[in-house]
């Protein structure tokens, strides 16, 4: 029981997804701490502005390789995901939705792979360079918080401030109007929170469940254990790679919804 104890008080599955400092910066006279996360963020973005486009460079008339999968699934995205909620106006925020799908997805792979350990087995030391910047909820929430923009600003874009406004409060009789205006902007603000904890909580729950498999090879040490973990961590594995191509789907997919909810002359 002592040694089960020592184990479990030596393993943190919250270490690998909490932001942890790598060194501050002075801007202007304020020290700001630059993050695992923020370094995360950085990789994901160079890698679409830079690798992105190289690889997608060669246009073939049948498209091939990468190519193809990039086409593949921008093609579904524009005209499964965005056009039947936006319409006509489906070319106008296309190239958000594309970015923000490709960003979102970037983010969650890169926060698979483990980075950290390999560093740590061929070093000998423990790093914190690599995380999971989607299992950040000030990321996931300046994400959603730009979506909440968008969206109302598309709106009043299409329809103009007054009229925009005005469909914030629906045809009812006049005693209710407050009350169901109040009720459509409390609405507006639950959409921001449920874009931003959905992709943290799932990015997050995954994570933390696959530390939890490795760590029973440390806590028991026996070959029987070992084996069922790294069976168990491989499925899960699968799993959240289909998971992170899932969440950057729903959150493009809601986002795509709402600013339709928001130009539509129906809402």
């Amino acid at each position: 029981m002592a040694h089960y104890g020592t184990c479990l008080a030596k393993l943190n599955p919250l270490e690998h997804v909490v932001s942890h400092e790598l060194f501050t910066v002075s801007i202007m006279g304020e020290e700001i701490s630059f993050t695992n996360h923020m370094l995360m963020i950085s990789v994901g973005t160079l890698i679409l502005m830079i690798a992105m486009p190289l690889l997608v460079r060669k246009r073939q008339l049948v498209p091939r390789g990468f190519y193809n999968i990039v086409e593949t699934i921008c093609v579904f995205i524009r005209d499964d995901v965005a056009r039947p909620f936006l319409k006509s106006h489906t070319d106008r925020y296309i190239s958000y939705l594309w970015s923000i799908f490709f960003f979102i997805l970037s983010l969650n792979l890169l926060g698979m792979i483990p980075f950290n350990a390999v560093f740590g087995i061929l070093t000998g030391q423990q790093n914190n360079w690599y995380g999971a910047a989607t299992a950040n909820l000030y990321v996931t929430g300046a994400m959603a918080t730009f979506a909440f923009f968008l969206f109302h600003i598309a709106g009043i874009y299409e329809k103009g401030f007054v009229k925009y406004f005005a469909t914030l409060s629906p045809k009812v009789p006049w005693p209710m109007m407050p009350f169901m205006f109040l009720m459509e902007l409390i609405s507006s603000f639950v959409r921001l929170f449920s874009l931003a904890i959905r992709l943290f909580a799932n990015i997050l729950a995954g994570h933390i469940l696959l530390a939890v498999l490795l760590g029973f090879i440390v806590m028991f040490k026996t070959f029987m254990v070992a084996g069922a973990s790294i069976f168990a961590t491989t499925l899960m594995s699968l799993l959240e790679i289909f998971v992170a191509f899932l969440q950057a789907y729903i959150f493009t997919f809601l986002t795509a919804i709402f600013i339709g909810f928001a130009i539509s002359e129906e809402h």
